[in-house]
């Protein structure tokens, strides 16, 4: 008589009187009424579609899966035995050979019979749909469904904790885009995105599956691959890649070629955490881009970028800039033969509060990098157009001021602004300006140099090319550019007059100096024997340690009033001066 009252409890009641039965179908997503021991008696008909139980009864703990069971088990006991509040708990039902998240309730109620729990289920999934996106969304790249930095940074550190359990070393490879900046600017970035799509599945399909592909952020891939750690796994592993983007991109209709450069550290070799496998691998990535680009670079310490001390130094020079910290200093330009000074190159001096003066070489490449170059230089150009006329105030003569004109502010829309402002500020003529660029500046974009150079020209400026010989090897710009000096690189001055070949090549820069009409400034001069062969060959200018340091404005100003230059002379000179 019990086992007929259970059974027929599966069959939903087909008359509408029963408010038990509507009870099950209304109360939630799956309802079931389970007994004390956790039999199941009676079903919503949704829960017997669901999960297929079978009249007779059956432990509800058996429909869900295992790793769910036992918390499932524990809160039907403390339904039943505690008396509370009822109990919460999340299970995974098998139905029809897939699972399906439950948020299940269950409590006691007045049954007057064997199954006074009432388990009442919400459907979980449309909440886990959600959470699962939102999860890869936070964790994969949302144009080519890669990995981001996220799950990146997460992958490296369990290869990290593998490794270490196996002692095993693996490799990080980052993989840059040769020429994309092209597509992008050409073609738009619909385009682009779709290479960048493309690029990301050959990549994904050269890789083991054991390996794991990251976008991390424009043209630039990232690749972590366990296991491969000697110079044959590495060279086979980007041969690979590279070769996976050299085939041509057919995207709508063009017909795009491009190339990757591959930067590899290696674990534990270079670093021991995933950032800095990751940095010194990008750093790598970029020796490679600027030795010629489509080729794969294993990271030493010689390609070491910016360290990090560079970091900070960077965040202090724009509170330098606030708190006034740079200054300049003048070095004199002297007549060789004479030793009169003729005018002076202006050079940014940085005089930090703890570090003390801190080198050029450290600060100025940061400041062109980051863009503060722009702010220096137009302030080093308007103060030594004001300082010019000072100078020759004291002098009681007419004197020139040289400035150099960084990669960046050459190439800045408001250059010629900026200069204008400086002649119009001081009051001081174009013909008292030098501005000195460097040969790789011009050949960048000869095209906009020839433009820019002809302006500054207009103005009276003349152009000096600094560190002449030591950049571009064409001398046709020569010819193209209106320049007016070349400046002779230190470099091949400084084993004067005992070295053959920088004599020859001294000798055959004045000469053609001579039939083009160029002024020359020899730099880097610090003795009498230099001086004298510079001055025997008819170079007209020098400038170095031996005519004069670098030195602030208000020395430069007592040297000038005082003739104290004189006392570098010898003494046959000294009493022509006198």
């Amino acid at each position: 008589m019990h086992t007929s009252s259970t059974a027929a409890k599966f069959a939903p009641s087909k008359q509408p009187g029963s408010l038990l039965d509507s009870l099950l179908e209304a109360a939630g997503d799956i309802v079931f009424r389970v007994t004390l021991g956790g039999q199941v008696r009676a079903a919503s008909r949704r829960a017997l579609t669901l999960t297929g139980v079978a009249p007779g009864g059956r432990p509800l703990v058996s429909l869900v899966h295992d790793v769910d069971q036992q918390a499932l088990r524990t809160a039907l006991l403390n339904a039943g035995t505690s008396g509370g509040g009822p109990e919460l708990v999340e299970a995974r039902f098998r139905c029809n050979e897939r699972d399906i998240w439950f948020e299940l309730r269950i409590g006691l109620v007045a049954s007057g019979d064997d199954a006074p729990l009432l388990v009442v289920g919400r459907d979980l999934s449309a909440q886990h749909a959600t959470e699962e996106r939102l999860r890869h969304m936070a964790t994969h790249d949302s144009l080519t469904e890669l990995p981001n930095r996220v799950l990146l940074s997460d992958r490296i550190r369990m290869v990290i904790a593998n490794a270490r359990r196996s002692g095993q070393g693996f490799a990080v490879a980052t993989i840059g885009l040769d020429g994309f900046k092209k597509v992008n600017d050409g073609l738009g970035h619909a385009v682009g995105d779709a290479v960048l799509r493309t690029a990301a599945g050959r990549l994904r399909r050269t890789l083991r599956d054991s390996d794991t592909l990251a976008r991390v952020g424009g043209d630039e891939f990232v690749a972590v691959l366990p296991g491969s750690a000697s110079e044959a796994q590495i060279k086979l592993v980007t041969g690979r890649l590279m070769a996976a983007l050299q085939s041509p991109f057919e995207i709508d209709g063009h017909t795009i070629y491009l190339a990757g450069s591959i930067g590899v550290s290696l674990y534990p070799d270079h670093a021991e955490d995933e950032v800095r496998l990751v940095t010194l691998a990008d750093t790598a990535m970029s020796r490679a881009k600027e030795t010629g680009k489509a080729r794969a670079v294993t990271y030493s310490p010689s390609d070491q970028g910016p360290p990090e001390h560079d970091i900070s130094l960077e965040a202090a020079m724009f509170n330098a800039v606030r708190e006034g910290e740079f200054q300049l200093y003048y070095q004199p330009i002297v007549d060789a033969r004479n030793r009169t000074i003729e005018g002076f190159e202006t050079l940014m001096r940085w005089k930090h509060p703890s570090l003390g003066m801190v080198p050029p070489v450290r600060f100025i490449p940061i400041a062109e990098t980051n863009g503060l170059i722009n702010l220096l230089g137009a302030w080093a150009l308007k103060a030594a157009c004001m300082q010019i006329r000072q100078f020759e105030e004291a002098a009681g003569r007419e004197l020139y001021i040289s400035v150099n004109i960084s990669p960046r502010q050459f190439r800045n829309d408001k250059f010629l602004t900026v200069l204008d402002d400086a002649l119009a500020l001081s009051g001081t003529p174009g013909s008292k300006l030098v501005l000195e660029i460097t040969e790789g500046t011009l050949m960048v974009d000869p095209v906009h140099a020839e433009s820019v150079l002809g302006k500054m020209a207009e103005r009276g400026a003349r152009i000096a090319i600094d560190d002449f010989g030591t950049g571009y090897s064409s001398l046709a710009y020569l010819k193209r550019f209106p320049i007016s000096v070349l400046k002779v690189d230190r470099a091949f001055v400084k084993d004067l007059p005992g070295a053959e070949k920088d004599a020859a090549i001294c000798n055959a820069v004045l000469d053609l100096a001579k039939h083009l009409d160029l002024s020359v400034v020899a730099e880097g001069v610090e003795t009498e024997a230099q001086l004298a062969w510079l001055d025997r060959l008819g170079c007209q200018y020098v400038q170095g340690y031996l005519t004069g340091k670098p030195m602030p404005a208000h020395v430069a100003l007592t040297a000038l009033k005082e003739n104290l230059y004189t006392e570098l002379l010898p003494h046959d000179l000294r009493a022509v001066q006198s």
